[in-house]
């Protein structure tokens, strides 16, 4: 998708992107009626934001638990060498690796944080023995697991005082 140059967002646009990250199943129609703004107006905003790339994207949001992925893990990963060819065949290995949710370099001893998804225990040790331990480069993983969920939110915080 092209992305066009934008104007800073107004409260308006952030406004209306709360509304989506919290709800976004409504349909353009009922976002308008809750913004007090015509259809074609909304539908001509959210437009804008997508071609400008703030807009990324719209999923439906998963239950993990009743799909039976049941086990989240955390694994630090510390490459034996951090030069850019180390780190970019780390992060080809890793792109697209559906287990992996989500990845991030680090600062610190450690070089990269992986959030991981599994059905269980053993499907993560299948994972780390097969195929993460076995990435060149990477020198140690250190895992954790997720034991209970105190908060989980897509939702950016765009100082829109929620609804």
């Amino acid at each position: 998708m092209e992305h066009i140059n934008r104007p800073a967002l107004d409260r308006l646009d952030l406004r209306l992107l709360d509304v989506l990250q919290r709800r976004g199943a409504l349909s353009v129609a009922e976002v308008a009626s809750q913004l007090r703004l015509s259809t074609t107006t909304c539908w001509r905003l959210i437009q804008l934001l997508e071609q400008s790339g703030v807009i990324k994207g719209r999923v439906a949001l998963l239950d993990r638990n009743a799909l039976g992925l049941d086990v989240t893990m955390f694994a630090q990963v510390k490459l034996a060498t951090t030069g850019r060819d180390a780190i970019a065949t780390f992060e080809e290995a890793i792109r697209n690796r559906a287990e992996v949710l989500e990845c991030y370099t680090l600062t610190g001893e450690w070089d990269f944080l992986l959030k991981i998804v599994t059905r269980n225990i053993k499907a993560y040790e299948a994972f780390y023995l097969d195929y993460l331990s076995r990435i060149p480069y990477v020198q140690s993983v250190n895992s954790s697991v997720a034991v209970t969920v105190i908060k989980e939110s897509t939702a950016l915080p765009l100082g829109v005082p929620a609804p």
